[in-house]
């Protein structure tokens, strides 16, 4: 082979190389898209539009919220689990991300994804689920609550964001703790059960803060409880089920932003970068705190950890919740 030849056989292999790594040098060159697995309202939501327009304005490049929800997330969150590894396609999901394929399992289904199939970029908030009534429902404590579920086994309504979902698991949790059965009413995401809640339609929902603080100061909903180790800052007279006694009822609605798994880590890089700038941007700051969901901002590495942990934690929910049809 003549030494011309040669040259342009090397040329022509490391092209495609080239031309990879300046893509990665010159990400993002055009507008990203942040995929929430909801409808518009919910947990997953109110966190990735703050963070979207915090990232877009550090990134230069428009970050496009998309609601693709259905499925109690699964839709939405295998959508971006199949998208290309290439910074373009982001997922912002709550806890149940993990929980999904693990209830699939309960039915012999294959799951729609697998956790293996995202990298975690950064959390941005982490609250503990808060159980919300009607302001005109006749209990005014968690107590009343459950007596009166034990006293009308099955017949007490609540919504969640969908079967296996994360406002589901943190009810079946309670219920299984609890002793109580109650009647499970899903909803496309946390916004329409919502809705439901504050049309009567449903008598209970398990929400994070930031989804019921408005509701509450304008005494259309009255909480009567939390999930989490401590009390809520925003809802200083809400006792946790901890504190009365159901020492397994722990439950974290939290947001964070995930990759498609083979992201590369120059642009996996850049996205963290971009968090941990989004997060102390005062507008993000302002509708976080306004919303009663201030920022709880964890990189990779620690929030690596907190997803293990509290994934190790819900699965086990699960499997001792079993099969609910």
């Amino acid at each position: 082979m003549s030494l011309h030849r040669r040259t342009l056989l090397t040329a022509a292999a490391t092209i495609p190389f080239a031309t990879h790594a300046q893509a990665q040098s010159d990400y993002p060159s055009r507008p990203v898209t942040m995929v929430v697995a909801f409808p518009p309202g919910g947990q997953a939501d109110l966190a990735a539009r703050p963070t979207a327009a915090a990232m877009e304005r550090i990134l230069r490049q428009p970050v496009i919220v998309q609601n693709r929800g259905g499925a109690a997330g699964a839709i939405g969150n295998a959508f971006v689990a199949r998208s290309a590894p290439d910074g373009y396609t982001l997922l912002m999901a709550l806890s149940s991300l993990a929980v999904i394929p693990e209830a699939e399992k309960l039915f012999n289904r294959t799951p729609p994804y697998t956790v293996d199939q995202f990298t975690p970029i950064a959390l941005v908030n982490a609250d503990p689920t808060m159980l919300a009534v009607p302001a005109s429902a006749p209990w005014r404590t968690m107590e009343e609550f459950i007596a009166a579920a034990k006293a009308r086994p099955g017949d007490i309504p609540y919504g969640s964001s969908g079967t296996y979902g994360t406002l589901h698991v943190a009810m079946e949790m309670l219920a299984a703790s609890a002793g109580i059965r109650l009647l499970h009413v899903p909803f496309a995401g946390a916004g329409p059960a919502i809705t439901a809640l504050l049309s009567g339609q449903i008598q209970a929902l398990a929400s994070a803060p930031g989804t019921l603080t408005q509701h509450v100061r304008d005494g259309r909903l009255r909480v009567l409880g939390c999930w989490g180790k401590d009390r809520v800052a925003a809802f200083p007279d809400v006792p946790t089920f901890m504190e009365k006694g159901f020492a397994d009822v722990e439950f974290y609605i939290w947001a964070g932003l995930f990759a498609p798994a083979g992201t590369p880590a120059p642009i996996i890089q850049r996205l963290r970068d971009a968090v941990r700038q989004a997060v102390q941007d005062p507008q993000l700051v302002q509708a976080f705190t306004a919303a009663g969901a201030p920022v709880a901002y964890l990189d990779q590495p620690e929030f690596q950890r907190f997803f293990e942990e509290d994934s190790a934690r819900l699965l086990r929910a699960v499997q001792r919740i079993g099969k609910v049809e």
